[in-house]
C-alpha cells in the first residue's frame, strides 16, 4: 500500500515537471492573431523554452489576459515586453 502511494505521488510530481515544448512560428502567429496581436508579437526563445514573450507597445488588458491564459494552459510563463527604447530612435 505504501509503495503504491509513493508511486502515485511520484507520478503526480513528474507530470508537473514536464519540459516545455517549442511552438513553431505558425502556431505562435495563430495565437497572436487570436489574441488581437500582430504577426511576430509572440515569440518563444529556444534557450528559455518556458517563456512566452509578448512584444507590444501598450497592449490592452484583454490581450495580456488572452496571452497569459494560453501560456498557462500550455505550461509556459507569459512575459510582457513593453516600452521598448531603440538606440538612435530620437527622444
Amino acid at each position: 500500500m505504501r509503495g503504491a502511494l509513493i508511486l502515485a505521488a511520484t507520478s503526480v510530481l513528474s507530470a508537473c515537471a514536464t519540459p516545455a515544448r517549442m511552438h513553431d512560428e505558425a502556431q505562435l502567429n495563430s495565437i497572436a492573431l487570436g489574441c488581437g496581436l500582430a504577426l511576430g508579437e509572440l515569440i518563444q526563445d529556444e534557450s528559455e523554452k518556458k517563456l512566452l514573450l509578448m512584444i507590444r507597445q501598450e497592449p490592452r488588458a484583454d490581450q495580456r489576459l488572452c496571452v497569459a491564459r494560453w501560456a498557462r494552459k500550455n505550461g509556459l510563463r507569459a512575459v510582457f515586453v513593453e516600452n521598448i527604447q531603440f538606440p538612435g530612435g530620437g527622444s
